[in-house]
């Protein structure tokens, strides 16, 4: 365990010091201050306008940022050439890979907690404090982007970070037209076309399921059974993806 801390502490440490991140971070910002005026060039209910648009710019620039650690996690070590100092060490390559993980989703953390603070200090000056349902959004949220960075490190455990950055951005793209994937399954013609669907849909990720910005922008609650259906799906498909990464990290030779 004290090797795995000290992995996620360096990792935490290095993504923290990078100057790309907080530029995703001030965009994100700055799109979170910017929906404040929408509420005066709207068209019907103006504060649900204000948070649908919030909340999407918190999960977009979350999964930007999901992605760009996840994508360089080899890389940058190959480019250091600290990879080959790690691999000559008695340090296990799946605790290398879960450390890193830990440590970018320590990352991640801190951000939805920015974003989120910022969300709920704007949003109080206009709309009052947040509903309950908002924060399970986050919460929801979190899960998602754990799920999509280690996506991310499973492509960057055996690619280039362009290779890795676009399988990771379909795999987002999929990810969010799940369900529109299976409404063209159901009314495909060809058999073949609709049994390719079905199993794009049933294998890859569908992150619809942890999707509840509307409930969260009309203030209504969230099911307690969908958040532990959807907190279930989320960490069990996310220790299959973190071990098919172990797998293909461990058979890599960097000699």
């Amino acid at each position: 365990m004290r090797r795995l801390y000290a992995i996620a502490v360096n990792t935490f440490r290095e993504a923290i010091r990078d100057r790309i991140l907080y530029s995703i971070l001030f965009f994100g910002a700055l799109v979170l201050v910017i929906s404040l005026t929408m509420r005066e060039i709207t068209i019907g209910d103006q504060d649900k306008v204000v948070r649908s648009i919030a909340l999407g710019a918190i999960r977009l620039f979350g999964s930007i940022i999901a992605i760009f650690l996840g994508i360089g996690l080899v890389f940058k070590e190959l480019e250091r050439k600290t990879i080959y100092t790690i691999a000559s060490k008695p340090i296990p390559r799946w605790l290398f890979i879960l450390g890193k993980y830990a440590g970018l989703m320590g990352v991640i953390a801190a951000e939805l907690l920015l974003m989120g603070g910022l969300y709920v200090a704007l949003m109080s000056t206009q709309q009052g404090f947040p509903a309950l349902s908002v924060f399970i959004s986050w919460g929801l949220l979190y899960i998602e982007l754990g799920l999509l960075t280690a996506w991310a490190i499973l492509f960057s455990s055996y690619s280039t970070p362009t290779t890795a950055a676009s399988f990771s951005l379909a795999i987002f793209a999929i990810g969010h037209t799940a369900d529109d994937i299976k409404m063209f399954a159901s009314q495909a013609q060809s058999e073949a076309m609709k049994q390719l669907a079905e199993v794009v849909y049933w294998v890859l990720p569908n992150f619809e399921v942890f999707n509840v910005s509307e409930l969260a922008v009309h203030s209504q609650p969230v099911p307690g059974d969908y958040i532990l259906t959807a907190l279930g799906y989320g960490l069990g498909y996310t220790a299959a993806v973190l071990a098919a990464a172990v797998a293909v990290f461990s058979r890599r030779d960097f000699k």
